[in-house]
């Protein structure tokens, strides 16, 4: 139903029919809390269980008491944000949620103790809470892959119109369905009146800018994206916001500047409007400090740990074909410095004089030469580059200080010469053993793809984000995929 003309009118969506993603995320989000209260169930009793089979005697207050915060539990996690709906299967904001809400009762207990002299057991605050913490975030760990896989499989998305242009609604599409596990699909889009007759890669077109509640009526869509577009001001959201409210619909509203989040970017109220803070990256100083002596460190311990493997690795090489073990190559580092990578030989030992014969054959866009089955590559090549163990041996350039283990993918020389002033970028930082490019696909990725994550990387960096990057390396590793 429309209220009022012209550019005022103001669309009134009829009360809907429960969607099938409300009905699952409510499903999944009892799951949660009954695991979640499981969890500290099975703490409780693991503490008690001792203390009981260590003769120690419980009296009756101190079972009440821990079946208290059995109950608690759940409530501090809610507290924290553990339960948001947004925050479902998303990794991150999930966990830190969950560790919040966690030593939020932790303390609160202990200074509540303590404020009323109150006797608590110290294996509650010093054993249960914590054993109860990490318990919980295993099993909220498992629950956000079992989503991962239903969402890889088709199941558990939310149905979202997108609402700008051609292009960038084409690129929004691309990203959702390289990551099924945000849980987005874009089932229809909303365009400028003058270019609704175009191609969105069987998106369907649902009408203009002004059509957009109506469209979220029709595929009962959970979710808007306002894509970055001159056309929709303040005024024009701020309708569209109100004609979605009835149906209780999530907008989401993509800024211009694009590829730059978390504590980088703020929304700072001035003379009444609310204005987005973007922060300088930081390329310098004491973050940049600890990066590197957690770099020299974790290099150093794993070249001592896979000290043997990789001598056996190295003999491997040397006895399967001809030539050394090691191959040098000279690659651009943090400013434009070139510097020699270190890597293990997977090629013949006249790789480079045969690349000009295969130049027709390259599959990849852009400055990049790569081919999926490169007849260059050794038997023993072909394993080393499926499980990326080639790359062990750039830990001496970790060392040395020349790459980081996160970091852009180090270029080769004439990929640089190539390179336009955006994509140049990518220098300012050293390159990484691995990266957002390598976690998300990695030969798999079109140019424009790699750029984008280099970018992104390079803008948003962090010691947290280099630690995650570490993480999904050894899943993505150890699959194999993507790796040519």
């Amino acid at each position: 139903m429309r209220v009022g003309t012209g550019e005022s009118a103001v669309v009134l969506l009829e009360a809907v029919p429960r969607r099938a993603s409300s009905i699952w995320t409510r499903a999944y989000l009892r799951l949660l809390l009954c695991g979640d209260t499981v969890c500290a169930l099975l703490a409780l009793v693991c503490v008690l269980g001792i203390r009981l089979i260590a003769g120690a005697f419980i009296p009756l207050v101190e079972f009440m008491l821990g079946f208290g915060l059995v109950i608690a539990w759940p409530v501090a996690l809610m507290m924290g944000g553990a339960y948001r709906q947004r925050a479902n299967g998303e990794g991150t904001e999930e966990f830190r949620a969950v560790f919040n809400g966690g030593i939020g009762l932790m303390a609160t207990v202990a200074i509540m103790a303590y404020a009323t002299q109150t006797a608590i057991a110290r294996s509650f605050v010093m054993a249960m809470l914590p054993l109860a913490l990490l318990a919980t975030l295993y099993y909220r760990y498992r629950m956000r892959k079992r989503l991962h896989r239903r969402r890889a499989a088709g199941d558990y998305m939310r149905q979202v119109i997108a609402v700008g242009h051609r292009e960038s609604i084409l690129d929004l599409v691309m990203q959702f369905r390289r990551q099924p596990y945000h849980g987005m699909r874009v089932v229809g889009a909303c365009l400028p009146e003058n270019v609704m007759d175009v191609d969105l890669d069987g998106i369907p077109v649902l009408g203009s800018f002004g059509d957009v509640a109506r469209a979220v009526e029709r595929e009962r869509a959970d979710a808007v994206a306002v894509l970055a577009c001159p056309e929709l001001d303040g005024a024009a959201l701020r309708r569209l916001a109100w004609s979605l409210e009835t149906a209780r619909t999530d907008l989401f509203v993509a800024p211009a500047l694009l590829d730059v989040a978390g504590p980088r970017i703020s929304i700072r109220p001035v003379a009444g409007m609310p204005l987005l803070h973007v922060e300088h990256p930081e390329f310098d100083g004491a973050r940049q400090v600890v990066k590197a002596v957690f770099d020299r460190l974790v290099a150093a311990t794993v070249l001592l740990l896979l000290a043997l493997p990789l001598l056996v690795i190295a003999l491997v090489i040397r006895l399967s074909s001809r030539g050394p073990a090691l191959f040098y190559q000279s690659r651009i580092g943090k400013g434009g410095k070139t510097f020699r990578v270190v890597k293990f030989r997977t090629m013949v030992v006249d790789a480079e004089r045969l690349k000009g014969s295969l130049l027709d054959s390259n599959e990849f866009d852009g400055v990049l030469f790569k081919i999926r089955n490169d007849p260059r590559i050794t038997r023993v090549g072909a394993f080393l580059r499926k499980y990326s163990l080639d790359e062990l041996p750039q830990l001496l350039n970790v060392l040395r200080g020349e790459m980081s283990l996160v970091g852009p993918r180090p270029p080769l020389p004439e990929e640089v010469d190539k390179y336009g002033a955006d994509v140049r970028r990518r220098l300012v930082v050293k390159p990484g053993m691995t990266g957002l490019w390598q976690v998300s696909g990695r030969s798999d990725l079109t140019w424009e793809e790699s750029v984008r994550l280099d970018l992104r990387y390079v803008e948003n960096w962090s010691l947290i984000l280099d630690l995650q990057i570490l993480w999904k390396t050894w899943a993505v590793v150890t699959r194999g995929e993507g790796a040519y």
